[in-house]
């Protein structure tokens, strides 16, 4: 990955990372087991489908057209 490409990524799962918090509740969190807890349920809720999505769709895209499927 490029320097650019990766101060872009940062920014990115700044902002991500800022609004998951906004959306957690402090009190699950108090130790590193709990804030790891959040972020893994975050992570597996909203994040991961996404992800999912996307690279489904290109790969989709990617796919030539059969005839007959």
């Amino acid at each position: 990955m490029t320097p650019e490409k990766a101060a872009q990524l940062k920014t990115h799962l700044e902002a991500i990372a800022e609004l998951l918090y906004k959306e957690s509740d402090p009190a699950e969190m108090q130790t590193l087991e709990e804030i790891e807890m959040t972020v893994r349920k975050q992570i597996q809720a909203y994040v991961s489908p996404e992800l999912g999505h996307f690279l489904s769709a290109r790969l989709v895209a990617q796919q030539p057209d059969v005839p007959g499927i």
